[in-house]
């Protein structure tokens, strides 16, 4: 399989299907600024929108319907065969949501650019302007499972008998704040394992070597991820891939967990 990640010198625009998933926490989907300035090609894919389905008892970003994600990779020009690159501003975050619904749901041949578009302009790429969109439709058609998930249940078996690591800030992890969620704290047994630690200075990934390094740690226990929403748990899976470990994704996530008073609460640094 090839890696999941391409540098911006190796990328050819006019050779893949260019998705631009720029998105924030705080202000959602950004159609603006992929307006404003894209990759030649690329065509606008909103996170909330076409990589979820809408919020509610399974989490703030539930994993989308089969059909609803295929018919968004339809009008995005995906086809099986087609080699996939999705993109965001710098570090990936929300580029790993859709490279992993893509792998999920039976796509292998998909990458995040590694750095986003800081690094294609840094690079001396060109930018486009306006929207754009496929000139053919695509044929892309969803077969979910190809990636290993978890539920609430197994995400609490997995935290006390193998390792689920939590991706979110410590301040989250350890209950000190909770912007988003109703209940602050930590699934128990999870360890913290912050996006951060994957990256440089730059916001890029560290190299497979400097990861496989780094999860040196983990043993060789069974691995799962998951954050506030299932977003950046993506990010964490895309890392331990290039670190050579395979991981589950938990996609309801903290957002999810919370939604059932009974489940256990940890709070602080301990697991």
């Amino acid at each position: 399989m090839a890696s999941p990640i391409i540098s911006a010198e190796d990328l050819d625009p006019a050779g893949v299907t260019l998705l631009d998933v720029r998105w924030q926490l705080a202000e959602g989907a950004q159609p603006d600024l992929y307006a404003s300035g894209h990759i030649p090609g690329a065509v606008f894919v909103d996170l909330d929108r076409d990589l979820a389905s809408p919020p509610g008892a399974r989490g703030r970003h539930p994993l989308p319907a089969a059909e609803d994600f295929a018919a968004a990779m339809r009008a995005a020009g995906v086809s099986p065969g087609t080699r996939v690159v999705a993109y965001d501003d710098a570090n990936g975050l929300a580029a790993a949501r859709a490279w992993w619904l893509l792998r999920y749901f039976g796509h292998d041949d998909v990458a995040v650019l590694d750095g986003g578009l800081t690094a294609w302009i840094a690079a001396g790429g060109e930018l486009a302007e306006g929207d754009e969109t496929p000139e053919h439709e695509g044929t892309f058609r969803a077969r979910p499972g190809a990636m290993p998930i978890l539920d609430a249940e197994a995400a609490g078996r997995l935290a006390a008998n193998g390792v689920l690591l939590d991706a979110r800030a410590p301040e989250r992890y350890r209950g000190e704040s909770e912007p988003l969620d109703r209940v602050a704290g930590h699934i128990p047994g999870a360890r913290n394992w912050p996006m951060a630690r994957n990256l440089d200075e730059n916001g890029r990934l560290l190299s497979p070597d400097e990861l496989g390094d780094a999860f040196d740690e983990l043993g060789d226990a069974e691995v799962g991820a998951y954050c506030g929403s299932g977003i950046t748990a993506a990010h964490t899976v895309l890392a331990l891939e290039l670190g050579g470990i395979e991981a589950a994704l938990y996609p309801g996530s903290w957002s999810e967990w919370v939604t059932d008073p009974d489940r256990p609460v940890a709070t602080g640094d301990e697991s």
